[in-house]
């Protein structure tokens, strides 16, 4: 069964989705791929991994750096498990560009490339907001470029980690 249950923060919005294992979900309020992981039997209900997951960005809006990270259940396709992944090492404050993570998983592939517009897509379908940092992504230029939450948010978020970031594009 699924879960749902909303969170207020700073910049808007959040709509939580877990299973029974964890996490499955995290999305501001209108963005793009909207609960695309959530089927249409879904019950709003306080769980404990919505506590653990509430505690998680209050640190996090609060301005710390939370030492946890609430359960999380993620299913997709083996590439976006792999990207998302990726993010999931992406350190608070700092940033990859998206040729970075090609590179990551074009070695871990044995390919001589990866598509970056790929991994583009993959990022842009990160179900689980904030905790897997798809934010902390960028162009090659240190420009911001897409976020499904809206690039306001992005711009936010990495105001907050203190990321210093090119013009928006």
């Amino acid at each position: 069964m699924d879960f749902t249950y909303h969170y207020d923060s700073p910049l808007g919005g959040i709509t939580m989705a877990c299973s029974d294992i964890g996490l499955t979900g995290l999305w501001f309020d209108g963005q793009r791929f909207f609960a695309d992981t959530l089927s249409s039997g879904s019950t709003v209900k306080m769980t404990d991994i919505f506590r653990d997951t509430a505690r998680w960005l209050d640190i996090y809006f609060g301005g710390g750096i939370p030492d946890f990270t609430p359960p999380i259940f993620l299913s997709s396709t083996p590439f976006r498990m792999a990207v998302w992944d990726i993010l999931r090492t992406i350190p608070y404050g700092e940033t990859m560009t998206y040729g970075g993570i090609s590179r990551i998983i074009a070695e871990r592939s044995g390919r001589k490339s990866m598509s970056s517009q790929a991994v583009g897509g993959a990022v842009g379908h990160n179900p689980i907001s904030i905790i897997i940092p798809c934010h902390r992504v960028i162009g090659s230029d240190g420009s911001l470029t897409g976020y499904a939450g809206g690039l306001d948010k992005k711009t936010k978020l990495l105001e907050l980690e203190g990321i210093k970031f090119k013009n928006i594009t």
